[in-house]
């Protein structure tokens, strides 16, 4: 809350208007109120006596609040109130607008039916409210009596239609000059090459506060850093807006982040490039105009990097690098990102950060690595707040406590609802002594032994589905995502798999066990379409041990099932075996000690590859269909469609 009875008017407005003075050209015509103003250094006018005050609230019928009758016992009134509003009322100038406007009816037409009380009110202050503003630019400033504090201090709100945003509010009189102040720095510190140079004691300060602020972000004081840069940012000098927005991605925030002149600058365009075109490749749609903005005054090989940029991270195949001892630490996390131990990787890149080069004393902190497709989804803002914690870039601090892994181990929580509820069924292979890659030579036929490039599983599947030219409701051809499985395992799932079907499924246990030994799980045991059901099968050398399956609210075996995997003991007593789900997956991650990344599955991007199918092929007798795409449109094929899957 401000003080505003402590506030000292006369030596803000001073200040104000000097400023203002100096800040116009020797040369520049301008009215005499203005010239006048200019040479007299003050922008206000005589004070006003506590009677003409009192006359005032006399015929508005109303006490004004104590900010504004402090000002007007400096000033009765004041020229250039930010750069739109050119004369502010004083005593005699200000009057209930009383929806002079018809601006009331304006707001109350895009009221809701269910509009609350809070939204009636803003509409209402056209009717209401005490307008200030005598000459502007189409800008409104009203005072609310109906939104006071409780210091009888009322809220002001201004307005302007050009600027296609709502009513802007100040907490009271002292904050809306303060801002209009501050908008006067901003739009002065931009000005043309023909104005003077804007530097003045408040100039200087700010730039002090802006070189304290990018060494204390280096030390890891971000937070004390980021007050300072959102300060100077208001008043529109120069890198504070850069600097603070680097602070700002590392926290997930992305509205309004452009990295300022930073950005254009070649010494710095090769790391925040990748975040900026990155958001923009996510909301663009491919309409790159909306690039030019964040771009103005670039040269041209910044901007050609910024295309080439934007080519690669919307192709999937931007891959962030860095100089030294950091940059080895990027591939080697790469590397653990890539095969599902996201926590490892951020592990290693976090370990790294004392090591990090700045490309510039403007470089705060490494950025491109969040556009990277594959080390993107490391950063959540708890963790972008460890790395800006983490001193850095030559300087001495104390290094944060490490924030907790996002991985809860195990499987068990494959039970848990992910964010949509999709993940009502899934499946995985898992496969001891095999590395990731060599999975699809194990699951897969011809060209389906090579990986995609990483990727989310959404946009595989979308990827997969347009390149497919046949479909047939027999196959059953799994996209399945690549990783590791904890030590000595990999494993390949399935987050979204087709209907389980019993009479036709056949395990790839057997032929992924191939002198090894290897695990299949498929659980819909949360279905609600389809009765639930639950497959496990473990083989070894291309020889099935033992399996079990839970279907149809029965369970059939085969082979030595251990104690610990007996289906008995989850589903004896257990009516429609969704309860089962939880232990069962405690059960398989602990006898053969694996695990599952939560993090890299549901957030991240894996290898890919699709399987052969895991359905028996149709026999005699049996019904399907086959549809093939064709550019007038599907045609089917290959047998008569009898309105169902086949038996199951």
């Amino acid at each position: 809350m401000t003080d505003t009875t402590a506030f000292d008017w006369r030596s803000f407005l001073l200040r104000w208007s000097g400023e203002w003075a100096d800040s116009l050209p020797e040369d520049e015509t301008r009215g005499g109120d203005d010239e006048t103003a200019r040479r007299a250094r003050w922008l206000g006018f005589p004070p006003a006596s506590e009677e003409r005050i009192a006359a005032m609230e006399e015929r508005l019928g109303r006490r004004m609040p104590p900010s504004y009758r402090e000002f007007l016992k400096v000033s009765d009134g004041w020229r250039h109130a930010g750069a739109f509003v050119w004369l502010l009322a004083g005593t005699e100038g200000a009057h209930w607008h009383n929806n002079e406007s018809e601006l009331a009816d304006l707001f109350e037409e895009y009221l809701d039916e269910d509009a609350g009380p809070e939204e009636r009110l803003e509409a209402d202050i056209w009717r209401r409210g005490l307008q200030l503003d005598v000459e502007s630019d189409v800008t409104h400033v009203l005072m609310d009596p109906g939104d006071v504090d409780e210091d009888g201090e009322w809220a002001v709100y201004t307005w302007a239609s050009w600027r296609a945003e709502p009513p802007e509010r100040h907490a009271n009189f002292v904050e809306f000059m303060r801002d209009m102040y501050r908008e006067f720095h901003s739009l002065s510190a931009h000005g043309s090459d023909e104005e003077p140079v804007f530097v003045n004691d408040t100039t200087e300060r700010l730039d002090s506060l802006v070189e304290e602020a990018r060494s204390e972000a280096l030390r890891g004081a971000w937070e004390r850093a980021g007050k300072a840069l959102d300060e100077a940012k208001e008043y529109g000098r120069p890198r504070a807006a850069g600097l603070g927005d680097q602070i700002r991605r590392l926290l997930g925030q992305t509205y309004m982040v452009h990295f300022e002149d930073l950005v254009t600058d070649p010494r710095y365009a090769p790391d925040l490039l990748p975040p900026l075109v990155a958001e923009h490749a996510a909301h663009s749609y491919r309409d790159d105009s909306a690039l030019t903005f964040p771009l103005r005054g670039a040269g041209d090989a910044v901007v050609s990097l910024a295309h080439t940029t934007l080519d690669q991270v919307r192709n999937g195949t931007y891959r962030y690098t860095a100089a030294g001892p950091f940059g080895e630490a990027v591939e080697r996390a790469r590397e653990l990102a890539r095969w599902g131990d996201t926590d490892g990787a951020w592990r290693t890149l976090r370990n790294a950060v004392p090591l990090w080069e700045p490309l510039g004393p403007d470089h705060l902190a490494p950025l491109g690595w969040v556009a990277d497709p594959v080390l993107g989804p490391l950063l959540t803002p708890e963790r972008g707040r460890e790395l800006l914690s983490t001193p850095r870039g030559g300087q001495a601090g104390e290094a944060p406590s490490p924030t907790a892994g996002l991985d809860p181990g195990g499987l068990a929580w494959l039970a848990e609802p992910d964010p949509g509820d999709n993940r009502t069924s899934y499946r995985f292979v898992l496969v001891e002594g095999a590395e990731p890659e060599e999975l699809p030579g194990r699951l897969a036929d011809g060209d389906g032994t090579v990986l995609n490039e990483p990727m989310t599983f959404w946009e595989a599947r979308n990827r997969s589905l347009r390149d497919r030219s046949e479909f047939s409701s027999y196959d059953d051809r799994a996209l399945m995502a690549v990783g590791r499985a904890g030590t000595g395992w990999s494993f390949a799932f399935d987050g979204a798999p087709a209907p389980f079907h019993r009479q036709r499924f056949v395990s790839p246990a057997e032929a992924a066990s191939a002198g090894t030994r290897a695990v299949v799980v498929w659980s819909g045991l949360r279905t609600s379409h389809r009765e639930p059901f639950f497959h496990l099968s473990v083989a070894r050398d291309g020889t099935e041990q033992y399996a079990f399956t839970y279907a149809d609210g029965e369970v059939r075996s085969s082979g030595e099932i251990p104690r610990a995997l007996d289906p008995s003991r989850f589903f004896g007593d257990v009516e429609n075996g969704a309860g089962a789900e939880r232990p069962l997956l405690e059960a398989v991650a602990g006898e053969f000690r694996v695990c599952l990344p939560r993090h890299a599955l549901v957030e991240g991007r894996l290898h890919t590859f699709a399987t052969r199918s895991w359905t028996r092929p149709p026999a005699d007798g049996e019904t399907y269909m086959v549809i093939r795409m064709h550019p007038g449109g599907p045609r089917p094929a290959g047998g008569e469609w009898s309105g169902d899957d086949g038996p199951r």
